[in-house]
Parts: structure tokens; sequence; C-alpha cells
């Protein structure tokens, strides 16, 4: 049984944040910076305070801060291109990064860990939409495969430390992520944030602007402020060995998608054409978040305004290659 308790029960109020400076601990640390956590004490340290690939540092930190929480966003993570190319290292950090936290959790007794999976690690052949249980199920997509088994690791890694040790770890299964610092770089970003980026660079003129495949594939996208929030409701909220889906059921096509991006530039939409000559991707990916919703009652933001207060903040800072992440 799925166990939950109220908010007023138990108050985490130093909560540690890995991963602070992508794009879902920039999420959270927006609602953070708009008051909604009164009484909460939030750090964000850089890769360069806290190296997760080294125990020793991870330790020392932990120690140091003393968290009641920690929210590991941290990841080794971008496009197919990353994984195709280092699948050896996205997998060794990736697996590394989590049992150091795990282990500086462990030691340092602090009282509440959440992990992040990815949506990417589910089955191929799973059936859509995709539940929490198909996890193992089958083998995920071979360009993502490195990636998708680190992150499927996490899963029997709860189970475990819970058991043994008694730890109080979640795990949260988020979708894609849009929003402020989002990945731009063509070899780490997906598929929207690279529209954006392409689409921005190459506005001014009349030359085509080129989306592989026909545009008819399906993706959740979720707005990065409502995964800070949804990490918050968890921490606070749920406490089970069952990982969540927790991003939005909300779809949208990349044909849309690229629509959309063309509108909040002003560029003209008749641009856009298809390569039909290139893949078209996998159709769906459609994960089911019915297990978090009916227990949080959580409310997402519209795909298309994700999208919007995306392109907005890359119009923003471009060419601020630290903060677009270029």
């Amino acid at each position: 049984m799925i166990s939950v308790f109220p908010m007023s029960d138990v108050t985490y109020k130093r909560i540690l944040v890995t991963g602070g400076s992508a794009v879902a601990g920039e999420g959270l640390r927006s609602v953070v910076s708009r008051g909604e956590y009164p009484g909460r004490e939030f750090i964000f340290p850089a890769s360069k305070e806290l190296n997760l690939l080294d125990f020793a540092s991870a330790m020392a930190y932990v120690e140091n801060f003393r968290p009641d929480a920690i929210i590991h966003f941290a990841a080794i993570s971008g496009g197919i291109q990353l994984t195709i190319d280092h699948p050896a290292s996205v997998m060794r950090d990736n697996v590394i990064m989590n049992f150091n936290i795990l282990e500086a959790a462990r030691v340092s007794h602090t009282p509440k860990l959440l992990m992040t999976l990815s949506g990417g690690m589910y089955p191929m052949n799973a059936h859509i939409p995709i539940k929490e249980e198909a996890i193992h199920d089958g083998y995920p997509h071979e360009s993502n495969y490195s990636y998708a088994f680190a992150k499927r690791l996490v899963d029997p890694m709860i189970k475990a430390y819970r058991k043994e040790f008694g730890m109080d770890i979640i795990g949260i299964v988020p979708d894609a992520i849009v929003g402020p610092r989002s990945n731009f770089n063509p070899s780490a970003s997906t598929a929207i944030s690279a529209l954006i980026r392409r689409f921005y660079e190459n506005r001014e003129g009349d030359s085509p602007l080129v989306v592989w495949g026909d545009g008819s594939p399906l993706r959740q996208v979720t707005f990065s402020e409502d995964i800070g929030s949804v990490a918050i409701w968890c921490i606070d909220n749920y406490s089970d060995p069952q990982i969540l889906n927790v991003g939005t059921m909300e779809e949208i096509s990349i044909k849309d998608a690229a629509h959309a991006i063309a509108e909040y530039m002003d560029i003209d939409k008749e641009r856009i054409i298809f390569d039909l000559t290139k893949p078209v991707g996998q159709h769906r990916k459609a994960m089911d978040n019915s297990r978090f919703v009916s227990l949080s009652h959580f409310t997402y933001t519209p795909i298309r305004e994700a999208i919007r207060k995306t392109v907005e903040y890359f119009i923003e800072h471009y060419p601020d290659s630290e903060k677009l992440r270029l």
C-alpha cells in the first residue's frame, strides 16, 4: 500500500538540491524565490562545490550542511547523440553519482532523500500510457540504453536501502522538462530545446527551417517549475518504495511544437519543412501519472505556455552561453 502522510506531520526545513543549475533545479529555485516555502532553507550548490563523482567530497558537503532532506536532480544527461557517443561515461557517472548521494545520506543520517529517474528508461514496447510497474519489462531504446539502465538502477537502489538501512528514500519519474536553464547545446539538448535554438539562430531571412521526420511523434513536456513543486510535495507527503510518474499527461506533436516556437518568435510557419528522409522516432512515449495525481491533485502548466516561457527566456539571454548552456 502507498504511504502518504500530511504535510503538517513532517516538515523538512533544510533542503539540499543537487543539480541546482540545470533545468529542474532552476525550476525549483524559481518557485522558492517567490516565497512559496517560507521558513525553509534551500541550498543549490554548483558542481564545483559539490562534486558528486567523488565520495569524500560529497560526504563532506552533506555532513557540513546537515540537510533534513536531499532532492537529487543532478545527472549526466542530454540528447541522443551524447549517449550514442559516450555510453560508458554516461552510465558510469550517473551510477557513481547516485550511489555517492545515497551513501552520503546514509552515513549522515539524512531523514529524507528524493531520487529522480527518467521516462526514457521505460521499455520500447511498454503499453501506452506507461505505468510505473513496466520499468523492468523490456529493453529501452537502443540509442539511450546506457542512461536508461543507469536510471532504472535507481529503483532497486531505493528498495534495497529502504529495506536494509530503514532510509526514507523515494523516486520520481519526470518526462521531458523545458524551462529556464534548459540545455540548448545541440549535442546534449532535447528536441524542443534544439528547435528553439535552431529557429532563433535562423530567424532572419526566408531559408527553410528543417525539422527531422514528419512531425507526427507525440511528446509529453513538463514545465520546470512544476517539477520543482512536485519534488517538494513528494518530500512532504510521500513515503513509499513505489516510484511515481510525475510528468504531465498532456502531449504535443513535434509539428505543433515547431509551429508554437515559430509563433512565439514571429517566424513565418511556412518556412518550416519536414525532412521525411530523416528518422521519425518513436511515435508515443506517454507515461501514466494517475497514481501521483490521485494523491496530490496537482495541476500542470499547459505545454504551450511552458514552451512560450522557455522561448522568452532563451531570447532574453541569447547569446549568454553560461545561462543557456550553448
